[in-house]
């Protein structure tokens, strides 16, 4: 039994070696196996990286070759373009040595020509000096032959013939230019005289009447509760609003607009005219409301303008100009509309122009745009005198230099510089004392001017006051030895302080005050 045991242990290890034999065995035929398909693939990939590097190579040497006649080709582009240019600058170069050459060539003939011409000026020029010597020696051969028989030299020989010719010339043109006064003055008046009758005569006009109050009309006093709301605020938004003062008293059916801008006037005329309709009253609606207001003013303000400037036949007036010219729809001058004063001012002033042989059109033009300064906007200088102040736009908008010296010299600011100016002055005067044209009785005018005049004379050192220009403007004299320079000017200052705040008086009052010192003495 142990025997067999033994035996068949070493069976197994017999078995056991002989296995591991024939493992390594099979390992190693495996081993030279891979490592010869490994030489085999190595030897694969070394031809084909060596084919593939030849390939390559083959590549890049084509596309090297293609650069190199590519850059080669660009090359010889530019040098050909560069033999190009230099031929045409070549060429350039021999036109301009040809021009160069002609111009010399053409220079120097007319150097010739003018070395010609001068020898014959110089040649003339000498027999021309010598004719003037003997016409000189014959000449005064002539003047002693003269004194000679005349026993008089020709110097008294002058004199004397030029005494008689003056004294004879004297007499004549002193009755010649009498004569031709006495008949300019004479036809001169009745020319005038014609002229004038004619522009009136031709001219259709209407008196307006003005003011600085409104009536805005209810139907019943009940509106006349929602229009001043509940503690007033309906009053105080339209008030505030508008600019405009709104008297809400005992006269039935009725609402007074009190304001001195007539176009507020309007605008809260019609805000409450909107609102009374709607039935809608309330503060927010009130602003609303005069907006809208506001806005169609202004466009009908600018469609009156430009209506005025075609019914006159005015052209390319600039669009500010036509604005101002419709806002003088809603501004008055002693009670006489503004605008249907400027449209009479510029019909007489175009007949006029057309009687007197000027440019009827610019005439108008003038005439319609010479109280433009009456309707300021929010900029303008309230100090500066209306017609100064219109010439200042009419100058700014671009009007001819005639216009705008009649703009500013019709009420004598400026000085004329054309006969425009002046048949502006006498149209404006014209409109303006029309008979019922102005809402303004004739004692109260006078009152107003003596009033201004007592105002001067209330201060010390006032010697005369004179007020000129229907009350615009006051001239105080004053005394030389009791008022100095600085007094002087001191008493200006005081005066209008003084009317300013004792009088009432639409626009404003010019005060000038005349200091003169003189010194006289009598030679005997």
């Amino acid at each position: 039994m142990d025997q067999t045991i033994i035996l068949s242990i070493a069976g197994v290890a017999i078995g056991a070696i002989i296995g591991f034999a024939i493992a390594k065995m099979m390992e190693r035929s495996n081993a030279s196996k891979l490592i010869k398909n490994a030489k085999k693939s190595a030897s694969s990939i070394l031809r084909e990286a060596k084919s593939e590097g030849e390939s390559i190579k083959k590549d890049k040497i084509l596309q090297a070759k293609e650069k190199f006649i590519e850059l080669k080709s660009e090359h010889e582009k530019v040098i050909s373009s560069r033999e190009k240019k230099m031929a045409e600058a070549e060429k350039r170069t021999r036109d301009k040595e040809s021009q160069v050459s002609s111009e010399l060539a053409k220079s120097k003939k007319l150097n010739t020509e003018v070395e010609a011409k001068q020898k014959d000026y110089n040649y003339r020029l000498e027999i021309i000096d010598k004719k003037q010597e003997e016409v000189d020696r014959l000449h005064k051969s002539q003047i002693e032959q003269l004194e000679v028989i005349s026993s008089l030299s020709a110097e008294d020989a002058k004199t004397q013939l030029v005494e008689s010719l003056r004294g004879e010339a004297k007499i004549e043109s002193m009755a010649y230019v009498q004569g031709k006064m006495e008949e300019a003055k004479l036809t001169a008046q009745q020319d005038a005289k014609k002229i004038i009758i004619n522009t009136i005569q031709r001219i259709g006009t209407e008196e307006a009447v003005d003011n600085c109050v409104s009536v805005f009309n209810i139907e019943n006093d009940d509106v006349k509760g929602r229009i001043i709301g509940r503690e007033g605020r309906n009053i105080r938004a339209i008030e505030a609003a508008t600019g405009v003062e709104i008297i809400v008293d005992d006269t039935p059916e009725a609402i007074i607009l009190s304001c001195f801008d007539s176009v507020r006037r309007e605008i809260a005329r019609l805000s409450l005219h909107k609102l009374v309709t709607d039935g809608r009253i309330h503060p927010a609606r009130i602003e609303e409301v005069v907006k809208k207001t506001q806005k169609q003013i202004e466009q009908e303000i600018i469609e009156v303008g430009k209506r005025t400037v075609i019914d006159l036949g005015i052209h390319g007036l600039n669009p500010e100009l036509i604005k101002m010219v419709g806002r003088m729809k809603y501004r008055s001058s002693y009670g006489q509309n503004l605008l249907q004063h400027s449209r009479e001012v510029a019909k007489l002033c175009g007949i006029m122009a057309a009687e007197l042989g000027l440019n009827p059109k610019l005439a108008k033009r003038a005439g319609l745009l010479h109280d433009i300064g009456k309707v300021p906007d929010a900029e303008a200088d309230m100090e500066t005198p209306h017609a100064i102040l219109g010439m200042q736009w009419a100058e700014k908008f671009g009007e001819k230099p005639e216009v705008c010296n009649a703009i500013g010299a019709h009420h004598d600011e400026v000085e004329m510089t054309s006969l425009l100016s002046p048949i502006i002055q006498v149209c404006d005067a014209i409109s303006g004392a029309r008979p019922g044209a102005r809402r303004q009785v004739l004692d109260s005018y006078i009152q107003r001017l003596k009033d201004l005049e007592d105002i001067a004379f209330g201060f010390q050192g006032v010697k005369k006051a004179y007020a000129i220009q229907a009350g615009r403007e006051l001239r105080v004299i004053v005394e030389s030895e009791r008022v100095n320079d600085q007094n002087a000017a001191d008493l200006s200052f005081n005066i209008s302080q003084k009317i300013q705040t004792d009088m009432t008086y639409p626009g404003q009052v010019k005060v000038t005050v005349i200091r003169e010192t003189r010194a006289v003495n009598i030679a005997k």
